[in-house]
């Protein structure tokens, strides 16, 4: 199944959905899931950055032709809510079971980044109450300026005002995703966290002592937290 064939059934597309018949009613279920858990995971404060992302089209040669919109469907969108909450599970569980791990972790922006937030808000006419800063009060944010002209440069000076996400053996909680319990659990085949992760609850799983792995998981946690930086200027550069 693709997402381009997924999006159409979801839009009613009656040729595919006689195709794809004994998987329809699954498509919708899930469909209808997404949108509660999103629901669940809005109304608790979870910040929604969903800049529009472009696609660079490479020719034969491997030069670019062009550079187009890249559209993110219904079925992309399903298997975000999907993969958040198996992320969140599964670092849940770890927590609970005292297993050594590596947490995804996002932490509260520091007094200083906030100030300047406020201030550069306060030329638009925007506020936030309290002392404090909540990822809800960042949401509503958003939300207020959604669909004007000021939306993109606000969003993008709200992310550089935030912490730059990590991998961490301590569960600290991730910040933008409102979360108590946050790993990368859903990519193993191209992350190294997850693959670790997979690893360690297999063992578990088996019955077999997994106290061996709380020597690694913090260099681990601080080399992948490397790696990742590395590897996003490299994307960057490329773009």
């Amino acid at each position: 199944m693709t997402y381009a064939d997924t999006a159409e059934i979801l839009d009613g597309n009656k040729k595919l959905c006689e195709k794809y018949s004994d998987i329809v009613p699954i498509l919708k279920n899930m469909y209808s899931l997404a949108a509660l858990l999103k629901k669940r995971r809005v109304k608790r404060g979870s910040i929604n950055f969903d800049f529009p992302e472009s696609k660079i089209i490479l020719g034969k040669d491997g030069m670019p032709e062009s550079i187009e919109k890249d559209i993110r469907n219904d079925a992309h969108k399903i298997i975000e809510e999907f993969m958040l909450i198996a992320n969140e599970t599964v670092a849940e569980f770890a927590f609970w079971a005292d297993l050594p791990f590596i947490y995804r972790v996002h932490e509260e922006p520091s007094a200083e980044k906030t100030e300047s937030f406020r201030r550069f808000i306060g030329y638009f006419g925007l506020y936030i109450k309290g002392k404090e800063v909540f990822p809800k009060d960042l949401q509503a944010i958003l939300e207020e300026v959604s669909g004007t002209e000021n939306e993109t440069i606000i969003a993008s000076y709200m992310l550089r005002s935030l912490m730059k996400a990590e991998y961490k053996p301590e569960c600290t909680g991730h910040f933008g995703l409102a979360a108590k319990y946050y790993c990368h659990f859903t990519s193993p085949i191209r992350r190294y966290p997850d693959l670790l992760i997979h690893r360690i609850l297999k063992d578990y799983i088996s019955g077999r002592d997994v106290s061996l792995y709380r020597k690694s998981v913090a260099e681990a946690a601080a080399q992948s937290s490397e790696r990742e930086r590395a590897a996003e200027l490299c994307e960057r550069s490329a773009d």
